[in-house]
């Protein structure tokens, strides 16, 4: 790993935020991108619009870049056309065909003021928004790509650069998304431990989703409520 990735590592895994100046609520140059557009077929529905707790995927996927500091925010859409707030859509007329289609898609509609992106999954509800600063604090150290590492394996979220879109768009083929890209490049990512701010369990099935939701409601006994 570059000398930049494993400061950036130990930088993240004690958990400091973006210095001075950096208010992560308006992190320039960071996009957020959120994957959602598949069709959920083991799920039976789009996950994009299914609720969990009084809120749809899609938009407790968005508040997860929105809270993290990514500005601004693009949903890449297919199976289902969800209205979305506080982002813009992107819409995959290829989403049959997996998860790379959406990540071309994806990288393509992002501003060219994006220095770098924050990748998300829909259906990953439980991972926070502490994950996502980690990531980019990360980057702002000095990364040109970040994983997110839950007890010692890359899941998601993932940052990466301006200069890895191309690369990572090449290699999104079928339903692999970005991480055909970082597996071909041992040792780019800088590893973001992120146990303690969350859980990438993915919600694949009802039975997920009652897990998950069973879960929110252990953490945060209000959401009973909305």
């Amino acid at each position: 790993m570059p000398p930049t990735s494993r400061r950036a590592g130990r930088r993240c895994e004690r958990g400091e935020r973006p210095a001075a100046g950096h208010a992560v609520t308006s992190e320039p140059g960071c996009a957020g991108l959120l994957l959602a557009a598949g069709a959920g077929t083991r799920f039976g529905a789009p996950k994009a619009a299914v609720e969990l707790a009084g809120e749809r995927l899609a938009d407790r996927g968005v508040r997860l870049l929105r809270d993290g500091g990514c500005d601004p925010v693009v949903v890449v859409l297919g199976a289902a056309d969800v209205p979305v707030r506080g982002a813009s859509v992107a819409r995959n007329p290829d989403w049959e065909t997996g998860m790379g289609s959406s990540l071309r898609a994806g990288l393509a509609a992002l501003p060219r003021s994006a220095a770098a992106v924050v990748i998300a999954l829909a259906d990953q509800p439980l991972i926070g928004p502490e994950a996502v600063r980690r990531l980019v604090a990360a980057w702002r150290d000095g990364a040109s790509a970040a994983v997110a590492t839950y007890g010692g394996a890359p899941r998601n979220p993932v940052l990466l650069a301006r200069e890895h879109f191309a690369g990572a768009a090449t290699l999104a083929v079928g339903d692999v998304g970005a991480r055909a890209y970082l597996r071909s490049r041992p040792g780019l990512a800088a590893e973001v431990p992120c146990d303690d701010v969350g859980d990438p369990a993915d919600v694949d099935t009802p039975a997920d989703l009652a897990r998950i939701a069973a879960s929110v409601l252990r953490l945060d006994p209000g959401t009973a409520d909305r």
